[in-house]
């Protein structure tokens, strides 16, 4: 009986030490894909991966992101700002602010017609941090496949 019971704690004693711990996975979800520019999503967290056209010195990735909260509907409004902005008369810049960046939705038109092209322009909130990405400039049809529309 006290060989049951020694066993026993001793057993309880290993289970609740145990450095494993089982934690709750969320899944993540690559949604649309434009070249090397995708959009993520982890639970209700979305990030945009962009490629930039600024080159760094030194020799680091040229993928950037910025990410934000689906709080009130916000992808689907990101959306719809950004394919509302190709039909503006005349294009003009959008700025938006996210909870750690700005973003500046920098419009250009082409001389062919529907091949108008917005580009992010992102910058952070932190004050030292006065660096400034740029995307690959993006047609309309590039802006619906990342965005899965």
């Amino acid at each position: 009986m006290k060989k049951i019971i020694t066993l026993a704690i001793l057993f309880v004693s290993a289970v609740s030490f145990a450095q494993i711990k089982v934690l709750e996975t969320v899944p993540v979800e690559k949604l649309g894909k434009v070249n090397n520019n995708y959009i993520q999503k982890i639970g209700d967290e979305y990030t945009v991966y962009y490629t930039t056209i600024l080159t760094d010195d030194d020799g680091s990735s040229n993928l950037r992101k910025f990410s934000f909260r689906n709080l009130n509907n916000d992808y689907v409004n990101l959306y719809n700002i950004i394919m509302n902005g190709f039909t503006a008369s005349p294009l003009y810049d959008i700025k938006l602010e996210l909870p750690n960046n700005y973003i500046w939705l920098h419009y250009t038109s082409n001389v062919v017609p529907d091949k108008a092209t917005v580009q992010f322009m992102v910058s952070s909130k932190e004050r030292d941090a006065a660096t400034n990405n740029v995307s690959e400039p993006f047609v309309k049809d590039q802006i619906s496949k990342l965005f899965q529309k």
